[in-house]
Parts: C-alpha cells; structure tokens; sequence
C-alpha cells in the first residue's frame, strides 16, 4: 500500500541524493530551526533542506549548492509536521477542496476521508477522482465503507465484491470502515466478515464506529478485526479501549465537543502514554471550524496538561504511524513530504506559515478542481412536485428525541389538509427519490413550530428531504431547490427566507469556507427562529436516514425500525 502512496520516480530520488551530496540545490532551506522530532520526543535545532515536495536533509549542516535555494531564517520560531485529520467527512455542505484549503492555512493537509458520497457514481469516476485530487497541494486518503448507513433499495449492487475490490486496491485507500453495521456481524453477517479479513490481508486498517460499546462488545469487535474507534465518549470509554489495544481516536465534534472532558478524565485516570491516542473533528459542519481545525484540538490537549509533544504527536506522528505510513508523513526527517507548520510558540498550535507538499500556504485565490469531469455536478431535476405528492402515507411519524435520535409516534392530527398549525410541533414530512420515482410521506414532531416550506437534498441517501406546515410552501422550496441544481431552502408565505446552494450532486458547496459558513450561520439562526430546538439541523437532515441511529429512520427503502431491522412501510411509487 505505503510503496505508492507518494511514488518519486528513480529520477527523482537521485536528485534527492544530489542534493545531499552538494551537486544539485535544494529549492528551500529552513535555518536554525527549532523543531520537534517524534523519533526522539524532543525539540532539536537543525537546518532542514527541502526539494520541491520532499525533505531531504535535516541537521547541523548547510548546502554547498544554493543556486535559486530559498532560505527562511527560523530562528526563534517553532516547526512541526504538519497535522492530519484521521476521520474526515468532507462532504458535509464543503467539498473536500475547499475544507482542505481552509484547514491548510490553519497546518492541516493530510485528510483520511469517507467515500461515501463517491459511491453514487460509476466507480472508474470515483477511483479517478480519488487520485486526481491528490494533484493539488494537499494529501487526501480514503476509507471503503462496507454499508451505506441507511437502507437502500439496491444495496447488494452497490455494495458488491467488485466495488470493495476496487476500493481496497486503490494507493490512496488506507482503511476499510467505518464499520457502522458491526451488530450484523455480530449476528452472522459473514458478507461483511469477509470484507473485514480482505481488508485486514492487505495490511490495512479497519475503523470502527462502536458507540456505548461494553467491554465485552469491543473485545469481541478487537477479534474480529477492529483497530480503532472514535466513538469513547468518555475518559473512562477512552481507556477501555486502550486497555483493549485499540487505537482510540478522541473527538472533537459539532455534535460531539466530548475531548475536554474526555482528556481530563484520562489523566486523572493516570493515562501517561498517548501513543495510541488520535484526534477528530469527525466531519464536522462548516461554523463549527470557525476557531481552527485541528489546531483547536491541539490547544485544548495542551490546556489540558497533555505533554507539549504528545499532543502535537496526536495530530501528527501518531496518526502517520497508525497507517503505515510515518515514512512518509507526520515527522521532520529525511524522505518525508514537506508538510510542515513554523509556529510563533510551542503553545500556540496555528502556524504563521504553512508548506505542503513544499508549497507555501497563501491567500491567494484558490486552485481550481474541474468536478464535473467525475459526474460531479449539479441535479438536473426534470419533474415536478404537487400537493398529492405531499399526502401522508405512514400511519408511524417520527419524534425527534434530539438531533440525531429519533423515535416512532402515532400523530392525532387530522394530517389530510394542506397547512397545519403553528401552535404545536409537528410538521408534514417527506423522504422523496431524486429521479422521482418514489417517495415516504409521514409525519415529524420536534423539529420546529414555524417551519413552512423546507427542503434540502442534502441527506444520507442523496435523496431530497420536504419539512414544513404549508404543502404550496414546501413545493415552493423544492422548485427553488430544483433552480439552484440542488440545496438546502427554507420558504415562508410564498418568500425565500434563506438558500443554502449545493451544486455538487446536491450534498456539497463549491463556495469557499467562509462563505458556506455565512449561509449556514443564516440557515441555523432562520430555523431556531422557527422553533428548531437542537443543537445542529444539519446533522439532523444527514441523520433522517441513517440506520446506524436508533430507533426509526426514513429511508430509500421506506419507514425503517432500526433495531428490528425492518422496514415497517415501503415505498410508494409515483
């Protein structure tokens, strides 16, 4: 796998070596810097020699050839390597280039990302697509989920062996997981076992997604092949997995800000070694990154009383080791790739500049991504949409316990009309197919009091989401939907309040960060005013559909009674 992750052709290499032996001049040279090597756990002084996007030498000696070198005095200044998010989810209204770009300027190049919205397309796009934007300035692996989260119509054609094998043969896939679906292995599900061992044959990681887990339930997921987990929510959860030899990724989440309270119950129970500890913000939504990325992570580890230099290793080292892959990322040594973060001070994890891949960082406009050579692009919705369309179906609604946690109900409303009152929380709702084929008619309690007309392709399944109390408002939302070539659009009385446009298959913004953040911002502050009670819609409309939950979902395969496993009313076809 780590062979041809990042490949320098012989040519290459023996400019490298020409470098070193004085015959040829590096492009940049960091002087006098003070820098933290993981080998040794230990801040070191040394001249760092870089060419192009390699680190060929570090230590006490300078280059006999400078010609065209640039060189960058660091005296009283602080590098590290540059840090890697291990569980990125970066579809989640940004697209993966523009998080990168973001979290970049702030020391974070190097993503592990979930492929799940790669599945929709053929597979020689996604392959593709996986290697080609690894030609911008930022690192970008990948995992092979072995579900889909929710329940989809068609899952054994989507899920089949030749898929898997594609995925897990591709240089840039370094996991499989995370594995949402464990309770079915548990119970026989030798489809995905097997999946599990082809994974673990290749050398690779398996990532688990074992929430509330006992120890008990992980000992036998560690068996079965697990590495590591994301889901402690607690000090005490953390160190059960440790204990276990799990590698325990700490997380740092919109949904989740659990890493404070987690890092202080570890230590106070005794925890002094982090070689097995990772950090995530876990795919995250855009405002949350508004006070760093992985930067604000490593501050809190700091503040903490985590070890100066394990709490950069967490981020960095760690990580690169977890996968195989430290000979190429997460330290200050010859051979590894030019990622590296020239900080003001050893506590202040933001750099003041940022080379990846030997670039330096700017503000410069960004490099552009051509998404629609991969059938990335926006929805092209050629039907529409009437108020019979919107006529409940489901005898079952679904209450929304929090954000994410939904439970069934059984509605006493007269739900045969076109509006309903504002004078409690319970809205029409809908799950309807993109291609307009099906859709699931039900009733929500809990998600708002005042919400119209709503809409957002935006979903687990990429299928389009209607909430609202006034069926002319929502089938407003959904043509202004169908105009942006797919979004998120909340409608009041025939008006738009505010849109969210996502133009990549309907899940993702080209906008930059900032921007995506703006709307976001309106979007929250418009349905809380609306009577939206939760922490963040925006994993709600994800989540609507994910099987993953307890207790009932939404699905392309209808009402779903998670625990059960079955769905409880199919589709209706249109």
């Amino acid at each position: 796998m780590t062979q041809h992750i990042t490949h320098w052709t012989k040519q290459q290499l023996r400019t490298h070596l020409q470098v070193i032996q004085g015959d040829a001049a590096p492009t940049l040279v960091l002087k006098n810097a003070t820098y933290l090597n993981h080998g040794l756990k230990q801040w070191l002084t040394a001249n760092i020699w870089i060419y192009e996007d390699r680190i060929v030498y570090v230590g006490s000696k300078m280059p006999r050839n400078n010609e065209g070198c640039e060189f960058v005095d660091c005296e009283n200044q602080f590098v590290v390597p540059g840090y890697i998010e291990p569980h990125a989810h970066p579809f989640q209204l940004y697209n993966p280039h523009t998080f990168a770009r973001y979290s970049a300027k702030r020391g974070t190049m190097t993503f592990v990302n979930d492929n799940l919205m790669l599945l929709p397309l053929s597979n020689e796009k996604a392959l593709s697509f996986m290697t080609e934007i690894n030609q911008l300035p930022y690192s970008f692996f990948w995992w092979c989920r072995y579900d889909s989260q929710t329940k989809l119509q068609n899952e054994s054609e989507v899920f089949s062996d030749e898929m898997f094998n594609s995925f897990l043969n591709h240089p840039y896939v370094v996991q499989g997981g995370e594995l949402t679906s464990w309770p079915a292995v548990l119970k026989g599900d030798d489809q995905t076992l097997h999946w599990m061992q082809e994974t673990k044959r290749r050398g690779l990681k398996v990532e688990g997604h074992l929430p509330g887990a006992s120890e008990r339930t992980l000992t036998k997921m560690a068996v079965l092949g697990i590495d590591c987990d994301h889901e402690a929510m607690t000090g005490e959860e953390a160190v059960r997995r440790m204990t276990l030899g799990y590698t325990t990724s700490l997380r740092y989440s919109s949904i989740r800000p659990d890493l404070p309270e987690i890092l202080e119950e570890m230590l106070s129970l005794g925890v002094r070694n982090f070689e097995r500890v990772l950090m995530t913000s876990d795919g995250s939504t855009p405002n949350f990154y508004k006070d760093g990325v992985t930067d604000a992570m490593i501050r809190i580890a700091i503040e903490k009383g985590v070890p100066i230099e394990d709490a950069y290793a967490m981020a960095s080292y760690n990580v690169a080791r977890h996968y195989g892959m430290d000979h190429l990322y997460g330290m200050i040594a010859p051979g590894r790739l030019a990622n590296l973060n020239i900080l003001e001070d050893q506590s202040n994890p933001t750099p003041t500049a940022v080379l990846s891949k030997g670039i330096w960082i700017s503000d410069e406009p960004e490099e552009t991504f051509d998404w629609d050579r991969f059938d990335i692009k926006p929805y092209d919705i050629d039907w529409n949409l009437s108020v019979k369309d919107l006529h409940v179906t489901s005898p079952v609604g679904i209450n929304m316990v929090n954000a994410v946690i939904t439970k069934p109900y059984r509605s006493e409303l007269d739900n045969t009309g076109e509006e309903l009152s504002a004078q409690h929380d319970e809205c029409f709702f809908s799950l309807i197919d993109k291609n307009g084929s099906w859709h699931v008619n039900t009733m929500l309690k809990g998600f708002a009091t005042g919400v119209s007309g709503f809409v957002s392709s935006y979903s687990n399944s990429g299928d389009i989401i209607l909430i609202g109390k006034r069926k002319k408002d929502m089938i407003t939302a959904f043509e202004r939907m169908k105009e942006l070539g797919g979004g998120i659009v909340l409608v009041e009385s025939g008006e738009i309040v505010c849109e969210v446009p996502l133009t990549l298959n309907g899940g993702s913004s080209i906008e930059p960060m900032e921007e995506i953040m703006k709307q976001q911002s309106h979007l929250v502050s418009s349905l809380k005013e609306r009577g939206y009670a939760f922490v963040d819609p925006i994993y709600s409309l994800l989540f609507f559909s994910s099987t993953h939950l307890p207790y009932i979902r939404i699905t392309p395969s209808g009402m779903v009674d998670v625990m059960k496993n079955e769905v409880l009313f199919p589709v209706v076809m249109r």
